[in-house]
């Protein structure tokens, strides 16, 4: 296997695991409490270490050997979610033990993401990141959003632990893949000595100097808020204005999916034939396009297709953005620069969240997307010329 192969195959074995927690975790929540604050605030628990921890992980992932972090990372995650599955056989399951380890993996996924991103282009060639990230997305929505999570409901539904078992041994199944890679050492120099705040400012400082990526950083934040404000009451909106049951709302999911693995396998040919700049410009007007079609929909089929025709953009301006910066950005700084941006995109998501819900419950279910598609239209007006190929390119 080649180290892309063994990376990959890694990424496809956890992203099994985690579907099936994906589906598991709210169970197990559910098996143990009924209050509705309760049940959302994993969600938020989920979110915190983004905005704690994600720029931490990324000096360690510059810092550290890539390959040995995320190794010990994932033991790590096995360790926690085995506990997790010990306890479920144990019948010994507390929601302040389900808060733990969630908050405990999505602190340890910030270091994971950060190094996994900082180590691809050690593995493949510049021209073929895009493929490679491609390939990579799109494993991820197979296995996060459409083999795992019905696994984990199956597996869950025969014995409550069975799901975290397999989430803990996909994760030491992923180490061994991974620590098959062979890449050469890569500690910094004197890192030892060097402060974590002065390395973490250094990658937010270069971050910023960079027209092109400060500019894609921020549009992303910012349609990360409009995205969000959106899509908060979306599982009302498609019960009450689209008048679909559980069955449709899973469909719709689905098709977001489908075109999100179409996009991912798409997206180098997509490049090629039109520049990353193109791509980029591209998934600003679908994403408004999405917004404004969504704020007109009133059949179940309609919502469907724009699902799914959101879902080629998503996981195609993903994969190009994240391409774009590992081009860009020195090896040394990969982590950290990555990680800027992605404290940068994450800190979007709760405020939209938080706007949403009272947009809705002021003006209707309708009024988000009426917002999302006005303010949308906005950002892409604004961010146009920033984003042209000049500044994505050098």
């Amino acid at each position: 296997m080649t180290p892309f192969s063994k990376l990959w195959a890694a990424s496809a074995v956890s992203n099994v695991g985690d579907g099936a927690m994906l589906a598991a975790g709210p169970l197990l929540l559910l098996s143990v409490t009924d209050d509705p604050t309760l049940v959302a605030l994993g969600t938020v628990v989920q979110y915190l270490p983004w905005l704690l921890f994600s720029l931490a992980g990324g000096a360690l992932a510059d810092r550290a050997d890539r390959v040995r972090l995320i190794v010990a990372v994932d033991i790590g995650r096995a360790a926690l979610v085995g506990l997790l599955a010990a306890a479920a056989w144990l019948d010994l399951v507390t929601v302040a033990l389900v808060y733990a380890v969630l908050f405990g993996l999505a602190a340890a996924e910030t270091v994971a993401d950060a190094a996994s991103t900082a180590l691809l282009p050690a593995v493949v060639e510049p021209g073929q990141l895009s493929a490679a990230n491609g390939r990579l997305g799109a494993v991820q929505l197979v296995g996060n959003r459409l083999a795992g999570p019905p696994l984990g409901a199956w597996l869950f539904a025969t014995a409550a632990a069975a799901p975290f078992a397999v989430d803990a041994a996909s994760f030491v199944v992923a180490a061994a893949l991974v620590a098959r890679i062979g890449t050469p050492p890569r500690p910094i120099a004197g890192a030892e000595q060097r402060s974590l705040r002065r390395e973490i400012g250094e990658g937010i400082r270069w971050l910023w100097a960079h027209p092109g990526l400060r500019s894609l950083a921020v549009a992303m934040g910012l349609m990360n808020v409009v995205f969000m404000l959106a899509f908060a009451t979306w599982p009302l909106f498609v019960r009450d204005r689209l008048g679909l049951g559980s069955t449709g709302f899973g469909l719709l999911l689905t098709m977001g999916a489908i075109g999100g693995i179409g996009g991912s396998f798409s997206v180098a040919a997509l490049e090629r034939r039109f520049g990353a700049a193109a791509v980029i410009r591209a998934g600003l007007v679908v994403e408004t396009l999405t917004h404004g079609c969504l704020a007109t929909a009133t059949s179940g089929w309609f919502a469907a297709a724009v699902m799914a025709v959101f879902g080629v953009h998503a996981a195609a301006w993903g994969a190009v953005a994240l391409s774009i910066r590992q081009r860009l950005v020195p090896d040394g700084l990969l982590g950290r620069v990555s990680s800027a941006y992605m404290f940068l995109a994450m800190c979007g998501a709760p405020i939209g969240a938080l706007m949403g819900g009272p947009v809705a419950a002021r003006f209707g279910l309708r009024a988000p997307f009426v917002v999302a598609f006005g303010a949308m239209a906005l950002i892409a007006a604004l961010a146009w010329r920033p984003l042209r190929a000049e500044a994505l390119t050098s």
